[in-house]
């Protein structure tokens, strides 16, 4: 049965596919792998959130059809991100890295086990985020609160990690 997945992604290392706009690029396409991508955002400049001093990030959402299971996908996510030099037993939580991929949503799934949450805790919270995500499922309904992708956009505060000069549109998904 195949379902609809939200991917997060995001980087601010260099990778093998080049700096962190071709590495979030590349990663996109490395989806096809596991269905097919249906919607991708732009690419999104966003400034880190934490006390971590690091370059700003670059970060995006794709939607991807896939007959994998949750935790199957988050699997293959995984694999995906050390194909790009991510080591997860390396980073500092919250720290600089050349990938990060997160399951957000998929579907109406809600789950939680040792491994996956879906969907993801602090989606509702975070503008680098739901602002790539509502621009390709602005209608997409969050399941915990029932309110769609734009409607949590429009509640966040404008400060702090959250304002909106903190994410900013990089590049249109067709790279103009």
């Amino acid at each position: 049965m195949q379902r609809t997945a939200y991917i997060g992604m995001g980087s601010n290392m260099a990778s093998a596919a080049g700096d962190p706009a071709q590495t979030v690029a590349a990663a996109a396409d490395a989806l096809r792998g596991l269905g097919e991508v249906t919607a991708r955002s732009s690419l999104y400049r966003t400034e880190p959130v934490g006390e971590v001093q690091q370059p700003a990030f670059i970060n995006a959402v794709a939607e991807l059809r896939t007959e994998l299971e949750p935790e199957r996908l988050l699997e293959e996510l995984l694999q995906i991100e050390r194909r790009f030099g991510r080591e997860r037993s390396r980073s500092v939580l919250r720290g600089p890295r050349t990938l990060d991929l997160d399951l957000l949503m998929m579907e109406d799934v809600a789950m939680a086990s040792e491994t996956l949450t879906l969907p993801h805790p602090s989606i509702e919270v975070r503008r680098f985020v739901l602002a790539p995500l509502a621009e390709i499922a602005p209608e997409l309904r969050h399941a915990p609160t029932g309110k769609t992708i734009t409607e949590l956009l429009a509640e966040l505060p404008d400060t702090g990690q959250n304002a909106r000069k903190s994410v900013t549109i990089l590049r249109e998904p067709d790279g103009s």
